[in-house]
């Protein structure tokens, strides 16, 4: 083998976030590989410090706007944790009926803006405007139907204003629940297009197996909200001890931090979250999968996608099963909480410590935080999905070049380009700060 290639994809486009792909083949052996993720640190967490702990919810759902919705309830969840306090099952409910609104929103955004372009050979969403109006039309009226479910629910569909510590400031009224109720049905017929779309779409063949970390717990329901760490390699650890799967570390060329647990790498997302909980999906999920021939354990990171669309399924078909219960129970308006930062008084307020740990779009979300006896920031840290999966992807890609180092230098790149792609990737978000103490 005398072939030498050399590939510097400067910002990786259709992710979310600045990244780089280098690799150099001399002669035919692969020297560098390399994910670089090239964004400034986003110091979120000092942003925090001195500030109360009311505040995060609408402050670290910044981090990302795509998933402003996962940030919100992970920091709700920490800030409750150390509060004390207990949601309602109503609360509790409408929550899960949030996170399905934006699995559906990011995942839908995901499936058909960045991902398809790949299967159907045009290097943009924009030329299937003229060729596949149809395609177009369905996936830009998906996303208005999950936005307009946000709006109706939490105020408006990025940035969410009612969901905050201790419930919601504004419930949805019978009229809201009808309307929610009437845009998932419409939402449900084009998600099923959407799986018979997808079956006739081929995906890269490539696998390398991998540990998968997700939630897990001992309900029958598919947890997206709570629960303990999970791993396909058969571990099971409390979300206190989350500091022991993540073992965060960092590499001279990139900003973000990387994470490892058994293994040199792991994976989270949908892929993760289908291979260790895909008994509890829907049934109409299970049968998308099927049809999609998505089986687990799953190994191709390419099939993340795959998993996406499953687990739209099973969102729509959750997010209906809740409003329906809603509907059904009938909303208590009591539990109106007063807005924004406890000025009454009337939740609590002391010295504590608190995790919360939700399924993001992309993955395993993580907040930690600790404030005084005043409610008042002491120290927070945010664990982010993308940065759980960069290593996982260089490994990946360390194992894919050597595979298809006969094809040309542009179908290299395109495949991977779309090995990133398949992760779905939030490189902004996954940007902290990491302290570095010199002695």
């Amino acid at each position: 083998m005398t072939q030498n290639i050399s590939i510097n994809v400067n910002y990786l486009t259709r992710v979310e976030g600045h990244g780089n792909i280098v690799v150099e083949v001399k002669d035919g052996k692969l020297e560098i590989c390399r994910l670089e993720i090239v964004e400034s640190p986003r110091f979120f967490e000092a942003f925090l410090r001195g500030r109360s702990i009311y505040e995060a919810p609408h402050i670290t759902c910044r981090i990302c706007g795509i998933c402003s919705c996962a940030h919100t309830l992970a920091s709700i969840q920490a800030a409750e944790d150390a509060l004390g306090i207990k949601p309602t099952e109503q609360t509790t409910l409408l929550r899960k009926l949030l996170l399905h609104y934006e699995q559906l929103d990011s995942h839908i955004l995901h499936i058909y803006l960045l991902v398809a372009p790949d299967l159907v050979g045009v290097p943009s969403f924009v030329p299937l405007i003229k060729s596949n109006p149809d395609f177009v039309r369905r996936a830009l009226r998906m996303k208005r139907l999950c936005n307009e479910l946000c709006d109706i629910l939490v105020g408006r569909h990025v940035h969410p204003i009612s969901a905050v510590i201790g419930g919601f400031t504004k419930l949805p009224n019978p009229g809201d629940l009808e309307e929610m109720h009437k845009r998932l049905l419409e939402l449900k017929h084009d998600v099923e297009a959407t799986v018979e779309l997808f079956s006739k779409l081929t995906f890269p063949e490539f696998e390398r197996d991998t540990e998968y970390v997700a939630l897990i717990n001992d309900e029958d329901e598919y947890p997206l909200l709570y629960g303990d760490i999970g791993s396909t390699d058969g571990y099971r650890v409390s979300k206190y001890e989350y500091k022991n799967v993540t073992n965060e570390f960092i590499v001279p060329y990139a900003t973000a931090k990387r994470t490892r647990w058994h293994r040199e790498s792991y994976a989270v997302g949908a892929l993760a979250r289908f291979n260790l909980n895909h008994e509890k999906l829907h049934p109409k999920a299970k049968q998308a999968a099927t049809v999609l021939n998505l089986k687990p354990k799953c190994i191709n990171p390419y099939f993340n996608t795959v998993a996406q669309i499953v687990e739209c399924v099973h969102c729509v078909e959750d997010a209906i099963r809740i409003v329906e219960l809603l509907w059904q129970k009938g909303i208590n308006y009591d539990e109106i909480i007063v807005p924004d930062i406890n000025e009454l008084g009337k939740l609590p307020q002391r010295a504590g410590e608190g995790v919360g740990v939700v399924e993001a779009p992309r993955g395993l979300l993580i907040h930690h935080y600790e404030c005084d006896e005043r409610g008042i920031f002491r120290n927070a840290n945010c664990v982010i999905p993308t940065n759980q999966n960069t290593h996982n992807i260089e490994l990946d890609m360390l194992k894919l070049v050597p595979e298809i180092i006969n094809q040309s230098q542009e179908e290299i790149t395109l495949a991977l380009e779309m090995l990133v792609r398949a992760y779905d990737p939030c490189i902004s978000c996954s940007v902290h700060m990491v302290k570095v103490n010199f002695k």
